[in-house]
């Protein structure tokens, strides 16, 4: 954030910063909106992720699923045995074609075949939310960003940051003077899991296990990375200039040739530096970004987030209502959602953490947008860019080199 921009921040929300001085309600945990009747949606991909997405639908009183789709006989008897009645097709274009009456499409399948569902759903009429990344290569992005931006239907992208209300209540401070000159970012997820999963039909065993496919995998800096890269895309308007990544198979020798831990470097063009590590073989910390100001650091882990002020920073007078938490030496202020309303019923600490998956934010805010013409939370151009950093990371891990990330390279 440049000085100008900070003052005309700092001016134009001068009201809300002095609000904060008593634990504010932001608004941000704002309940999904309230529409005359559900939006008839169906989800193609009910893997592991489409059936989480299948869950929060299912908690909204916007959303009725009405079909879903997917290739893997299986997935899709056990997605029946959940959803009782509700028809199910091996393809998307079956499930577009037989139930007419749908309005918006879940996109939940692999990465590199996002393009062609969301293009067919895009031409067909119907809103649409894709999961992120949103495509395995820069063209499939830009064609995607381009057929949303022609379309009459809202396209969100899964980029789930810019839907949490922990992550947009931290957002206010990291653009106030809370954080002031950002000194560092770091980033990590750490998780133990190979990916690998068992295959019925060793015929499938490929498709099935595609994100160890190194022909249409984003590997661990970008279907990992590209989520945790916005966060910082979002919170600074910017995005890197470059990318240097490494990685090798410490844990999972079983044949695949693609990491299982990697390191990156990505810097901006003004020499901030933000560090990422990631991991299928340890667990340790799990996975969070941090940014480190001279004022203060945030520290955001997706359900949580916390603010460590500097002994030096100055004293804004609504620290003594916080709630705290203490990390070793360091103690943190517990960033919550709504804190004032949470105050005066006497269960600030009830707030801490979401109550709900990242994702039902994300979905609430599809359905805002669908019902009262607001812009989508995540553009399809804004995951293209972040989808864009997230493969020229990938290529400078397979490449354990440093790839420059040109303007044009980012430009939709």
């Amino acid at each position: 954030m440049t000085e100008l921009d900070r003052r005309t921040f700092l001016a134009s929300a001068a009201g809300g910063l002095a609000a904060l001085a008593v634990l504010p309600e932001l608004g941000f945990a704002t309940p999904a909106p309230r529409l005359a009747q559900p939006l008839r949606v169906g989800v193609v991909g009910v893997g592991r992720h489409g059936r989480a997405l299948l869950d929060d639908l299912q908690k909204l009183d916007a959303f009725t699923v009405a079909a879903v789709a997917d290739n893997d006989p299986a997935r899709l008897s056990a997605a029946q045995r959940r959803l009782g009645e509700t028809p199910t097709y091996g393809t998307h274009a079956e499930l577009l074609d037989k139930t007419k009456d749908l309005q918006a499409v879940i996109i939940a399948t692999p990465t590199h075949l996002h393009k062609q569902i969301a293009l067919d759903c895009l031409g067909a009429g119907k809103h649409a939310f894709c999961e992120a990344p949103l495509a395995h290569t820069p063209e499939d992005c830009r064609e995607i960003a381009h057929a949303a931006r022609r379309a009459s239907t809202v396209f969100q992208a899964g980029l789930y940051a810019r839907s949490n209300p922990v992550y947009k209540l931290a957002r206010t401070f990291f653009l106030s003077d809370s954080v002031r000159d950002l000194v560092a970012m770091r980033a990590q997820d750490y998780r133990k899991n190979s990916w690998r999963v068992p295959s019925r039909d060793a015929s499938r065993d490929r498709e099935v296990n595609w994100r160890l496919d190194t022909d249409v995998s984003l590997g661990l800096a970008g279907e990992q990375g590209t989520h945790q890269f916005d966060v910082f895309h979002f919170y600074t308007g910017r995005y890197p200039s470059s990318v240097w990544g490494t990685g090798s198979i410490r844990v999972h020798d079983d044949g695949r040739t693609l990491a299982d831990t990697i390191n990156c470097n990505l810097r901006f063009a003004d020499g901030a530096m933000l560090q990422y590590a990631a991991s299928l073989g340890n667990s340790y910390e799990g996975r969070f970004e941090v940014f480190h100001g001279s004022n203060a650091a945030i520290k955001l882990a997706w359900s949580h987030g916390w603010m460590f002020k500097e002994a030096d920073a100055p004293t804004q007078g609504w620290e003594v209502y916080a709630n705290r938490q203490q990390f070793h030496n360091d103690e943190g202020i517990t960033l919550i959602a709504d804190a004032t309303k949470l105050a005066s019923q006497g269960k600030l600490k009830e707030g801490v953490g979401l109550p709900y998956s990242p994702q039902y934010y994300a979905l609430t805010d599809f359905a805002d947008s669908i019902a009262n013409g607001k812009p989508p939370a995540c553009s399809a151009e804004e995951a293209a860019r972040a989808t864009i950093v997230g493969i020229i990371a990938a290529r400078a891990v397979a490449g354990n080199t440093q790839v420059e990330i040109s303007e044009d390279a980012l430009r939709i």
